[in-house]
């Protein structure tokens, strides 16, 4: 385990010699509510080192060294987003090894069934929700993890020849490029939105404004002690207490202390005291009706699609989803700006 500057400074010099970086990231989002980076895993030729982001020393100089070198990650996205908002400010060339395998027809293209598939490789999966911001991490934690770029390499060679074999390559860059692309941008949430969770949508009137106040008390909660939501209260079991306070039932918490039991039930007396005008509102999606040439439009779209999927041998939704044929038969030109070359030309557009 790296865990100081000194012996990140002797792990640079090899980590500048090497041609690509295999790379992997473990947070502890299913343990804290302030989810953080909590181990990078990297895989180079002769080296499967473990750096410790915890240990207090400056990551700049290893994502220097990163924005220098290819990386190879599966699945970049949540990756590069939490580099990011520990501190990593460029990034180069990103092999994404999932990207590939669905590129070059995989319909299960998890690490583990790539692995088993190509080298015949069975990952261990106990440590899969493990709190990795515990230290010293065990034995199993750290075997766990180097095994998730320790066959990167291997793999990305792979699939590297399939893409290159199947006329696919420059497909792959431009869905790096975008996907790369897409984590410099920060996701915003509807603040007034998020406490629709999951079966909400069947609560009306006063019971959408409990469930409102119980989803900011468990927030608060949540925040308070740095633990994920769902330790404090299951959506479930707010949307049935919810329901119970609106229709005058009685509802028991028991299993919470008596303090934050105590701050539940005055959130919920709160939402009981607001007058109907402040109650949430249905969100209804107003969606234009189409017309009959857009819906033709649409199936022509959805036939190419599934003519060239088909061909091809690849999912159809990676050419377009159905959403985005919906939007291309209603305003062709802007939704063809947003897709990729090589999906435009399966669709039939441009060369």
């Amino acid at each position: 385990m790296i865990a100081t500057a000194e012996d990140l400074a002797q792990f640079l010099e090899p980590l500048r010699q090497a041609g690509r970086i295999a790379l992997d990231t473990e947070a502890d989002s299913l343990h804290c509510y302030f989810e953080k980076l909590c181990l990078i895993q990297i895989s180079i030729p002769g080296h499967d080192k473990l750096i410790d982001p915890l240990a207090g020393f400056s990551l700049e100089p290893l994502f220097e060294e990163f924005a220098r070198h290819e990386l190879i990650i599966q699945g970049l996205d949540y990756d590069l987003r939490l580099m990011r908002r520990a501190g990593m400010q460029e990034v180069g060339a990103v092999f994404d090894t999932m990207i590939a395998a669905r590129l070059v027809g995989c319909l299960e293209f998890s690490l583990a069934a790539l692995l088993q598939k190509h080298f015949g490789v069975v990952l261990a999966k106990g440590s899969q929700k493990a709190n990795w911001a515990r230290r010293p991490l065990s034995p199993l934690m750290e075997e766990y993890a180097r095994n998730d770029t320790r066959y990167l390499e291997a793999l990305a060679s792979k699939l590297g020849d399939d893409l290159q074999r199947l006329g696919r390559w420059e497909w792959f860059q431009q869905s790096c490029e975008k996907a790369i692309e897409s984590t410099r941008n920060i996701r915003e949430k509807e603040t007034d939105s998020l406490w629709r969770i999951s079966g909400s949508g069947e609560l009306r009137g006063l019971a959408s404004a409990v469930l409102r106040e119980l989803w900011k008390w468990r927030d608060e909660e949540a925040r308070t002690v740095d633990r994920p939501a769902f330790h404090i209260a299951r959506n479930d079991l707010l949307i049935e207490a919810a329901k119970r306070f609106a229709s005058g039932e009685p509802v028991s918490m028991s299993h919470l202390s008596g303090g934050r039991r105590s701050r539940f039930f005055q959130a919920a007396e709160r939402a009981m005291a607001l007058p109907e005008s402040e109650w949430p509102q249905i969100i209804r999606v107003h969606r234009s009706r189409p017309t009959p040439e857009m819906e033709r439009r649409f199936n022509e779209f959805k036939k190419r699609r599934d003519h060239a999927a088909g061909v091809h041998c690849i999912e159809a939704s990676l050419i377009a989803s159905k959403l985005v044929l919906e939007t291309l038969a209603a305003d062709t030109e802007a939704t063809l700006e947003r897709l990729l070359p090589w999906q435009r030309m399966l669709l039939g557009f441009g060369d």
